[in-house]
């Protein structure tokens, strides 16, 4: 009987010849300078405690008149992230950079140098406010002082930030955006798109987080995979800072990093501000998914006003020079509140202005 022939040996596997040149190692890529806290003097102190007790106080007032009837529909106050808006904006070109954020916008309006009046106007929907008393709480705007809105829809304004930051990159302009969004938005899916493009076309904008702990009544911790919110433009090569939101001069100095980065021409940066919200999200938010002692506890540790009076007492500012301002900031607002509650309403022809432009 014939033997079945033997099975044939595998050829040996050869090894992959070696490159002759090895791949570049991925340079690392350039951070922006680790932000120091502001050196402020005694002036510059004093106008950041004025300026945020200036928002404190009128939000304060906004959530008495909306309790009144005087405030209709939504209303989102602004009350423990005061040092927020006046670090970053303190620290911009007023002639030359545009602001966009969300509707939690009173706060930034009065950053930016708006007329307390005026805004207190809009808020009561009067024909003397700044969008003529039809953009009420959430649709604030002024073409004057470049503040593209107040938007109510989570996350929109961050791509419309985008287009003003190509707006200045194509005008040559020299200005930058700065564009408000908070922890709930940074979850949304238009801003990772506007990432994409900021960075693809490096443009000059300030990506700025609003981390103050809770979409309306979520966590951050239940709703974001990722909770460290300044990494989240890293697979778009966007750099991000992370900051104490609750200190001015924390902000202040963190804005003068990002502004020299984007401005320096090396395209958009991520600052995520921790901060924390005292009041609901809204008017008509009782607040009951954290504890009151949570909140008193940001107060009594955090509080952003309380904070620089310390700083204001190294400098040598007594008490009462901080209650001298107290009573003046109280007066402003008393004169908007007044101002306001006495203002005509728009005439009902105006419902058909401002609706659509045509050009010819």
């Amino acid at each position: 009987m014939a033997k079945a022939p033997a099975p044939k040996k595998a050829a040996p596997r050869r090894k992959p010849a070696a490159s002759k040149s090895a791949a570049p190692a991925t340079p690392e890529r350039e951070r922006p300078a680790e932000p120091k806290r502001w050196e402020a003097d005694k002036d510059e102190l004093l106008e950041y405690y004025r300026q945020m007790l200036l928002i404190r106080r009128f939000e304060e007032k906004a959530g008495q008149l909306y309790g009144l009837g005087l405030i209709g529909g939504f209303c989102h106050l602004y009350i423990g992230q005061e040092a927020v808006a006046i670090g970053l904006q303190s620290a911009l070109d007023g002639d030359l950079d545009s602001v966009i954020t969300g509707y939690r916008d009173h706060g930034h309006m009065l950053a930016y140098g708006l007329d307390p009046k005026e805004i207190m106007a809009e808020l009561t929907g009067r024909a003397a406010g700044n969008a003529g008393g039809k953009g009420g709480s959430m649709h604030m705007f002024s073409v004057e002082k470049r503040f593209y809105g107040g938007h109510g829809i989570v996350g929109a304004q961050v791509s419309l930030g985008t287009g003003l930051a190509f707006a200045h990159k194509y005008r040559e302009d020299g200005g930058l955006c700065l564009a408000y969004f908070g922890d709930g938005a940074a979850n949304q899916g238009q801003v990772y798109e506007s990432f994409n493009m900021a960075s693809l076309w490096k443009l000059p904008i300030i990506f700025v987080i609003e981390n103050n702990q809770y979409a309306m009544g979520t966590s951050v911790n239940r709703s974001s995979a990722e909770e460290q919110m300044f990494k989240r433009g890293e697979s778009f090569r966007i750099p991000g800072l992370q900051v104490n939101g609750m200190d001015v001069l924390d902000v202040r100095g963190a804005a003068e990093v990002a502004i020299e980065w984007v401005r320096g021409g090396k395209g958009p940066i991520i600052l995520e501000l921790k901060t924390y919200r005292y009041r609901g999200h809204s008017m008509s938010d009782p607040a009951k998914y954290r504890s009151r002692e949570e909140v008193q506890s940001v107060r009594e540790k955090s509080d952003p006003i309380e904070g620089i009076k310390k700083d204001l007492d190294k400098a040598g500012v007594s008490e009462d020079e901080l209650k001298a301002i107290d009573k003046e900031i109280k007066g402003i607002v008393g004169e908007a509140a007044d101002f306001a509650e006495n203002a005509p309403e728009p005439e009902p022809e105006e419902l058909y202005t401002d609706v659509l432009v045509e050009q010819y």
